[in-house]
């Protein structure tokens, strides 16, 4: 008996290398513009094309600025982005340039457009490419040279990673997202604790969880060193693609639906690691290390040094010391410097919502600087269709163009040195979002309520106030 993992991977097996990978169809390459040209260069030596240019999507998106979209300053950033549409062209790839209508980060465009669809192998050169795998899709980061391979014969070459399966059951309380979730589960296994699984998510939390959550859970799953996270398409998932530019039409979307609930592990199927969760023990959540396995709920404290394992102790420390943060400190009420809405974790209209439904009438912090970046052109649509757009206005706060923005330092939305930002983006390493730069990884809802108060907030001390009026 299968797992969902084995079965999408063997329907794509090519061949197996004795004592050695898998090579592995790939349905959907996405590229963008920072590790793509090394790939096409190594095309354009050999004087191969594109094997199956159809089968591949690309847009900038890192360098991409968020409060406008006429030119990139940076040379490098400029150069990447230039390249990467050069290349499209020469080769015939679709490619979604900068500013139009179809741009955005390339982990929101895929799955909004129905780019990424269940039962696909998908592969792009960023490690977050995990995302895809909410859709019950197979969904991997790989490096230039693999997508090389992929250009070129559009395989790859793979060793088949274990599986594990997270079950996390019961019904979430207020103000706990699927942020939280992921910051949770990273916590209690550590940021290792992955490391060679595909993690599938089930269980009543996530049957439960809109398709918005799933994404964001599984966007995370590379945090925990796992090769990708996947979860069984169901009705929730249906819903969300059907009608998509890119999604099935008519008969043929009834025949796809058909074929996509055949995709779940067998009942008797055997996983090489298997964990439950209890929903009601997450809390909302926050970071207080520079790895996103550093967290506390946002009501506890940072845990004193006697209660880390020695061996640990140094990096315990090491990473206090670059927060500015100490052993036993109680995080909530801290001031914080800059906010920052988006990232492929958390920059689609559910996000925004949420964000909205804290802060409405309300007024932004004047200490605080707010990046609120939606995740692509649509969602951004979707904010002005439905009035959010003026709710983040009269609070005092400015909605921005589609980037990656201020979730890496490759873009004008930096961080300055030992400033803290409270964020929705998916990782705190040290200068991430810029050099000397200290970040605290939250969900909307914390980022929201702390935006408001300038200081490090549980949410839900801000919804009950909602509740009462």
């Amino acid at each position: 008996m299968k797992t969902l993992f084995d079965k999408i991977w063997d329907a794509h097996v090519i061949q197996n290398v004795e004592d050695g990978p898998t090579q592995l169809y790939i349905d959907r390459l996405y590229a963008h513009e920072v590790t793509s040209p090394q790939a096409f260069d190594t095309l354009r030596d050999k004087d191969i094309k594109p094997f199956r240019p159809d089968h591949i999507v690309a847009m900038p998106d890192h360098n991409t600025p968020s409060d406008q979209q006429e030119c990139v300053d940076d040379p490098v950033g400029r150069k990447q982005v230039e390249t990467l549409a050069k290349n499209c062209s020469e080769y015939g790839i679709t490619h979604f340039a900068m500013g139009t209508r179809d741009n955005g980060i390339i982990h929101v465009v895929g799955p909004e457009k129905a780019l990424s669809l269940p039962g696909m192998t998908i592969v792009c050169g960023d490690s977050h490419t995990s995302t895809h795998g909410a859709l019950g899709a197979i969904a991997m980061g790989i490096g230039t040279s693999e997508v090389a391979q992929v250009l070129a014969s559009q395989c790859i070459l793979q060793q088949k990673p274990k599986t594990m399966r997270i079950n996390i059951e019961g019904e979430l309380q207020p103000g706990v997202t699927a942020k939280d979730v992921a910051l949770y589960i990273m916590a209690q296994m550590t940021t290792s604790g992955a490391t060679g699984y595909a993690v599938e998510y089930a269980g009543s939390t996530i049957r439960n969880m809109s398709m918005e959550g799933r994404l964001t859970l599984s966007n995370l799953s590379i945090e925990m060193g796992s090769r990708a996270g996947i979860i069984a398409p169901d009705e929730t998932t249906f819903a969300y693609l059907k009608g998509r530019e890119y999604a099935p039409k008519g008969e043929a979307w009834d025949k796809a639906v058909e074929e996509w609930r055949k995709l779940k592990s067998d009942n008797d199927a055997v996983f090489d690691k298997e964990v439950t969760f209890r929903a009601e023990d997450i809390k909302p959540r926050i970071t207080y290390g520079t790895n996103p396995g550093a967290g506390i709920a946002i009501d506890e404290c940072i845990p004193i040094l006697e209660s880390v394992p020695k061996v640990d102790r140094a990096q315990f420390l090491a990473q206090l010391d670059y927060m500015q943060f100490k052993p036993g400190q109680k995080l909530e009420g801290t001031p914080i410097d800059y906010c920052f809405l988006g990232a492929c974790t958390n920059g689609r209209i559910e996000d925004f919502r949420a964000f909205a439904s804290v802060v409405k009438g309300k007024k932004k912090a004047e200490n605080v600087v707010a990046w609120l970046v939606p995740g692509s052109w649509l969602v951004r649509q979707q904010i002005i269709d439905e009035g959010i757009d003026k709710v983040l206005e009269e609070a005092g706060f400015e909605l921005r163009l589609p980037s990656c923005s201020a979730c890496l330092a490759m873009n004008p939305d930096k961080v300055p040195a030992g400033k803290l930002s409270i964020s929705t983006s998916n990782r705190n390493f040290v200068g991430r979002q810029g050099p000397g730069a200290r970040t605290v990884l939250a969900s909307p809802l914390v980022v929201a309520a702390s935006a408001i108060t300038g200081v490090i907030t549980d949410p839900r001390t801000i919804m009950k106030l909602i509740v009462k009026n």
